[in-house]
């Protein structure tokens, strides 16, 4: 099977949707001519026009606006939001119009819009272009919030929501552009709501979002020396969340650590761990561990920011600990 860049693979799928549905249509900042600040809409300009490939204003509470209403007569809009830190400045547009349409209108409105956008640190880009804010969508009723950690899961999971007939968040992590994997060439789609196990084990569940999947592999393979098989599931959809896959790992292994590169406090992996304490506590046989953010605003400095992001060396101590193993 061919390799493709998570860069590629959405840009592929953007390619895809646009060619098979004339509603499909693009909006951002510099998506148009420039094919966007990370090159995912690429050539999209010159193949369909500007049109459907629209270069807006520096005016996230504008265009998304414009997206929200585009979305309910009749489009299928694709806006992109450079950074989630700037999604802040749409979050009525976004919150209390594209999540309540729907309900509000008594299922007689849909809303067939995905806001694309990239969260997360790593690469020294300072505390208002680094945050991991997917908790605040997934807090909010109406909104799905898509998070895939492979190519494959990118493209397979943006053709999905573009086809969704409700809003999306889909964010993409700023340090997986460049990661490679392997993609189908025909036609694909990956359902929402649906989990991957990365890797089986029978001894320890962790499950991890985004960039942090692909670290907890990482962690596996170094647990594998140590005699711990881990298994790592990768949620994908953050909402709706496959808790069945993770509750069904835990009766499995009976162990389970929550890996989120987002701050502790009111995180997913608080979410994550009061569920399954919930519905699996029988088979439990140590306290489920978090690993996550600090609760800091992210550092500049790189040093700092490694320190505030959780990596490989946290999620080994965790699965250790919960295996009452010393590191």
């Amino acid at each position: 099977m061919r390799e493709l860049s998570y860069r590629d693979a959405l840009n592929e799928a953007l390619h895809e949707e646009m060619a098979r549905d004339p509603c499909v249509c693009i909006l951002g900042e510099d998506v148009g001519r420039y094919g966007g600040v990370l090159q995912i809409t690429r050539g999209l300009y010159e193949k369909y026009g500007e049109k459907r490939v629209r270069d807006t204003p520096i005016s996230e509470a504008g265009f998304v606006g414009i997206a929200v209403g585009a979305a309910m007569t009749g489009l299928r809009p694709v806006a992109e939001i450079m950074y989630i830190d700037f999604s802040t400045l749409a979050m009525d547009q976004i919150v209390n119009q594209a999540a309540k349409a729907r309900y509000m209108f008594g299922g007689k409105a849909r809303v067939p819009l995905v806001i694309r956008t990239q969260g997360g640190g790593g690469r020294g880009n300072a505390a208002q272009h680094s945050q991991s804010l997917e908790m605040w969508y997934v807090h909010t009723p109406g909104l799905i919030v898509i998070q895939p950690s492979t190519p494959y899961d990118a493209k397979g999971l943006l053709k999905s929501a573009i086809r969704n007939d409700n809003p999306v968040i889909f964010i993409e992590h700023k340090l997986l552009y460049n990661t490679t994997g392997p993609v189908p060439e025909e036609p694909y789609l990956i359902p929402i709501g649906v989990a991957d196990v990365k890797r089986e084990g029978s001894d320890v569940t962790i499950v991890a979002t985004s960039r942090m999947a692909l670290l907890a592999l990482e962690a596996a393979e170094q647990l594998a020396a140590k005699g711990i098989q881990a298994e790592v599931i990768d949620p994908r959809t953050l909402k709706p969340l496959d808790l069945s896959c993770i509750i069904q790992s835990v009766q499995k292994t009976g162990r389970l650590v929550v890996v989120n590169e987002a701050p502790l406090t009111g995180g997913f992996t608080a979410e994550v761990t009061a569920r399954v304490q919930r519905q699996a506590f029988d088979w439990l046989d140590a306290p489920i561990m978090q690993v996550a953010g600090a609760d800091v605003p992210l550092p500049y400095n790189g040093r700092l920011e490694m320190a505030a992001i959780p990596q490989v060396r946290d999620i080994v101590d965790a699965a250790l600990s919960v295996c009452y193993r010393e590191a």
